[in-house]
């Protein structure tokens, strides 16, 4: 089992980036979350199905003949499965690669690359997770594989990451200068086209700084200040705006400012 296992990604930004592998405890703790819920919701849902089944039936076999009532039960068997299926894709797909345990637990799901999972990837990991969970065969191979993936992550090309959480004073510090420069960066350029990985390289980057040299620092924040320029089509920054200025007011520009 490899304890606290942890990964590195490379951005085409040339941006390094590392994470903690999420473990078998942290994984098995978000699934029973998830499993309460979905008992719960499926329980509902039964209920209602079970009145609804007894007050159709006569009828239906009166019109549809005797197998009405299987039809009924193989109906309601494949509705389950969708909901069990379709709560993972659902899920993993819009909270960015989080369910509610998931995000309970403080885990979530990228691609092997770092990137955000999408529609693809959650339906392969949802699809595959009844294998999974037979025999324990997922839970064999989180313990025992190099990044701690079962079935279902070797399908979709994806791997479980630690969420690490950051305070804003000390880690994400914002400079008086980048809140008073990214109402005017609203004004003379467009933000629209900074896609959510290119927000997320950025956040990364102000993140990590504190910790890096002051060569590495200086040369990264003008590479991806070039990099968002160029995505952005702002030609020439104000002179009094440094890199790092640049980018934490960025970073506040896209998202709803919380500071």
């Amino acid at each position: 089992m490899h304890l606290f296992n942890r990964i590195k990604f490379s951005t085409p930004e040339s941006v390094e980036i590392e994470f903690t592998l999420a473990g078998i405890g942290s994984r098995a703790l978000a699934l029973m979350i998830d499993y309460l819920i979905l008992a719960f919701t499926l329980v509902v849902i039964a209920l209602i199905w079970s009145v609804v089944f007894e007050r159709v039936t006569d009828f239906g076999v009166s019109i549809f003949g005797s197998n009405f009532g299987l039809w009924l039960i193989a109906i309601s068997l494949l509705s389950l499965f969708f909901i069990y299926t379709g709560y993972f894709v659902f899920f993993e797909t819009f909270w960015q690669g989080q369910t509610p345990g998931k995000r309970i637990a403080k885990i979530r799901v990228v691609r092997d690359d770092g990137r955000p999972v999408g529609l693809q990837q959650a339906a392969l990991r949802a699809l595959l997770r009844p294998l999974d969970e037979s025999l324990f065969i997922g839970a064999f191979l989180i313990t025992f594989s190099n990044r701690e993936k079962r079935i279902g992550d070797l399908a979709a090309g994806t791997i479980v990451i630690q969420v690490e959480t950051v305070t804003k004073s000390s880690s994400l510090a914002i400079s008086e200068a980048a809140k008073s420069f990214h109402i005017q960066l609203q004004e003379i350029a467009d933000l629209s086209p900074l896609l959510p990985d290119d927000f997320a390289i950025i956040r990364e980057y102000l993140l990590r700084r504190n910790g890096m040299s002051t060569k590495a620092r200086i040369a990264l924040s003008l590479k991806l200040t070039q990099q968002v320029q160029s995505i952005i089509n702002l030609e020439i920054l104000p002179a009094n705006i440094v890199s790092d200025v640049f980018l934490e007011a960025v970073y506040l520009a896209y998202q709803k400012p919380e500071f």
